[in-house]
């Protein structure tokens, strides 16, 4: 008897450790979401608060608490430089004219009511791909395709979700955004071979989408309408919105206004042919940069001057402004709490009803899908759950062969970025649904955009996230080329006969 009262004091008592090692994860939580606290702020008041509590659980000093924190980070270095360069090759695309390149090209094919949706969200899902901002996207494409849904008689809600959905492709699966860079760099994955691990399912989703819009829009008008009168339609107000909310997105609409070259849109390939040939990805972003500057120069966009003092440069300061200084934070959060252990309960249930890779697998994309949805924020839940879920494979998970190991954690990776960024989409408290009703309702003032709307009709978020999550589950992931998880994978099998968590 006395035995039992002990083992129950025990459970008791690690019951409250498991509870005290939560508590970081509560506060960063109700920072971002209740206070509206920016991450900035709120990961640093985080990261203190798991120090804190990491002291107290495993008995140590500050130093030895914030040196997990810092092994962390450690392993990410290579990222902020990717980044500083991702940033300038978004700012470079928006000054010399390539995104307004893109856009101008999809005008030019004759828009009407029947077909905005799904122009929109091809137009948005190759802008974000050439841009590697979501917002930018979205800030720069909803004034034009809003404003032309208007004169052509369009869906209103269909079209907004459109833009939405496609506003968030290059976020997933484009080669500068920083949630791609991130994803990859906490599972020690190149981007690019993330990005031919999951093409073709990502273009079938792309393909689905364009079809269930036109579908959904069948029944509408079909009569050509004048991009030129919609982009004269859009009121002054719309456009300082836009010069306080996103300036990049109000310069690309200029752009759009007064036309450029159709050339301008070659340094988007220069990317994309390089990268999927083997170049570095800091040397593909370079030759980005650089064939934006040459076709810039020819096309009178832009002058070598302005060019590296302001464009480029603007690009590296605002990388280490916000996003960089950001990820030293979250990163060094996310460290912490996988150092104590803090999400162990949570990675036992997980171990414990899955009974096969696949299962393992999916649940690991559910966890970091709820870890969006307790952070509300894509980039902090990468750091946080990319380290809990690849823990969980690799002690539980065994393979023949590194190589196959690797593609596990290209998956992770994967998963990781699409829950973020697609999974934002559907979470009404997330800042994805709120800045793009924001914007949207700031542009389009003839209809007041909640956030709720934004998800209803977001088909393309929809398929991301449930073909991923039924894929995985059900193995049939194999169907999809070049999508399949390796053979020889395979849950280990331990002393006690049961996986480990």
């Amino acid at each position: 008897m006395k035995q039992q009262t002990t083992h129950n004091q025990n459970a008791r008592g690690n019951s409250w450790i498991a509870a005290l090692k939560f508590v970081p994860l509560l506060v960063f939580a109700l920072l971002v979401i209740v206070v509206k606290l920016d991450l900035l702020l709120a990961a640093p008041i985080a990261v203190f608060t798991a120090a804190v509590v990491y002291m107290l659980t495993c008995h140590c000093s500050f130093e030895e608490a914030f040196q997990q924190g810092l092994n962390s980070v450690k392993n990410i270095v290579l990222i902020f430089f990717i980044l500083m360069f991702a940033y300038a090759v978004a700012e470079s695309f928006m000054a010399t004219g390539v995104g307004a390149s893109l856009i101008c090209i999809a005008l030019k094919l004759g828009i009407t009511a029947r077909t905005i949706a799904p122009v929109s969200i091809l137009v948005t899902c190759v802008l974000s791909v050439a841009t590697g901002s979501s917002w930018g996207t979205f800030a720069a494409c909803a004034p034009i395709f809003l404003w032309l849904n208007h004169l052509v008689g369009g869906d209103l809600l269909l079209t907004t979700c459109a833009i939405a959905g496609g506003s968030c492709f290059g976020d997933n699966i484009g080669m500068i955004s920083d949630v791609t860079v991130l994803s990859c760099g906490m599972q020690d994955v190149k981007i690019i071979d993330r990005v031919r691990h999951q093409l073709v399912w990502s273009l079938l989703c792309l393909l689905l989408s364009v079809f269930i819009f036109y579908f959904a829009g069948h029944s509408l008008p079909s009569i050509p309408g004048d991009p030129a009168a919609a982009i004269s339609k859009i009121p002054e107000s719309a456009y300082a919105a836009l010069s306080e909310e996103k300036p990049a997105a109000l310069l690309l609409l200029e752009q759009v206004k007064n036309g450029v070259p159709l050339y301008l849109v070659i340094p988007l390939f220069v990317i994309i042919i390089l990268s999927f040939t083997g170049f570095h990805t800091l040397l593909c972003m370079l030759a980005g940069v650089l064939s934006s500057l040459v076709l810039g120069l020819i096309a009178g966009t832009t002058n070598v001057s302005t060019f590296f003092r302001v464009v480029v440069m603007t690009g590296f300061t605002d990388a280490g402004a916000w996003v960089i200084v950001m990820m030293l934070w979250v990163a060094a959060f996310g460290g912490i709490m996988n150092a104590m252990g803090a999400f162990d309960p949570l990675a036992k249930v997980v171990v414990k009803i899955s009974r096969n890779v696949p299962q393992l697998m999916g649940w690991c994309g559910m966890l970091c899908l709820v870890g969006n949805m307790a952070l509300a924020d894509e980039a902090a839940q990468v750091a946080t759950m990319s380290p809990i879920v690849r823990d969980i494979v690799e002690k539980n998970v065994e393979t023949d062969s590194e190589e196959d190991a690797y593609l596990l954690r290209v998956r992770l990776a994967t998963y990781t970025s699409s829950m973020g960024i697609y999974g934002s989409e559907l979470v009404p408290w997330h800042c994805f649904p709120v800045f793009f009703a924001k914007i949207s309702s700031m542009v389009y003032p003839l209809h007041e955009f909640t956030t709720l709307e934004i998800i209803s009709r977001n088909y393309m978020s929809f398929l991301v996230i449930g073909s991923i999550l039924f894929l995985s589950f059900t193995g049939l992931d194999r169907m999809i080329p070049g999508f399949a998880l390796p053979k020889t994978a395979r849950l280990k099998k331990h002393a006690s006969g049961k996986v480990e968590a």
